[in-house]
């Protein structure tokens, strides 16, 4: 790795589009931090990518344990000084499918948006600083396209039946997360988008049309966008989404 390698971390990274997404960013020349939960699965995941060559390291991070965000951030920090891309991939869905809207215990509610914005947020402050260290930082916000206000309240969406109540309204915050830091960064170097990965095959999601390849696709596009790419924005593989 010379100087000038990007330097990227991703969370929520140790299977599915996460694991994708920290393959397709090494497969580009970038040195890419594969953060999860469990040391051992991070570990393990790290091992099989850079047994294909890959340039690829592992990272301990819970987006729900303060103590390990600042820990990930500190080994960010003394091992490269800086981070490039930071890719907010780990959700979670816990929502009962057979439960309306406000049947969903309060507690999904708490533990869904612990994770899916209070974590991310709290990720993204963390690495803020090392980000603002480099030439041109990204950030890349995991979203959905359940997020979308606008689709979800059109009868004529397709979207519109899909009521995954815990898991749309994070989404949703996500997206007016990332709307609110990009105002702030406007005038730095930094990009901040979110993306709908699609309707991806992963264990959340078994039925689903889409490969993890294709479901990684955008994140990694708006990771390396280059410094005319759009900045507080939502999108699908180039796809501008409505909020």
């Amino acid at each position: 790795m010379t100087a000038s390698t990007p330097i990227a971390l991703v969370t929520g990274a140790t299977r599915g589009i996460g694991l994708e997404t920290v393959r397709q960013l090494a497969s580009a020349g970038v040195h890419t931090l594969l953060a999860g939960r469990d040391r051992g699965r991070a570990v393990e995941a790290a091992l099989g990518l850079q047994s294909q060559g890959l340039p690829v390291e592992a990272a301990v991070l819970d987006v729900t344990d303060a103590d390990s965000i600042a820990a990930a951030a500190r080994q960010v920090e003394r091992r490269h000084g800086r981070l490039d891309i930071l890719v907010n991939n780990a959700g979670i869905a816990l929502d009962d499918w057979d439960k309306s809207p406000s049947q969903q215990p309060l507690e999904v509610w708490r533990r869904t948006f612990e994770t899916n914005l209070f974590g991310l947020v709290e990720v993204t402050r963390a690495f803020l600083p090392l980000l603002r260290g480099s030439a041109a930082g990204r950030v890349v916000n995991v979203s959905s396209v359940l997020g979308s206000t606008t689709l979800q309240a059109d009868p004529a969406s397709t979207y519109y039946a899909v009521k995954v109540p815990a898991y749309n309204v994070s989404k949703t915050a996500v997206n007016a997360w990332t709307v609110q830091l990009a105002y702030e960064l406007r005038e730095t170097a930094i990009k901040v988008n979110a993306i709908h990965p699609g309707n991806v095959r992963t264990d959340m999601n078994p039925g689903a049309e889409l490969d993890v390849a294709e479901g990684a696709r955008t994140s990694v596009q708006l990771a390396l966008v280059g410094p005319d790419g759009p900045n507080g924005g939502f999108f699908h593989q180039g796809e501008t989404l409505p909020w």
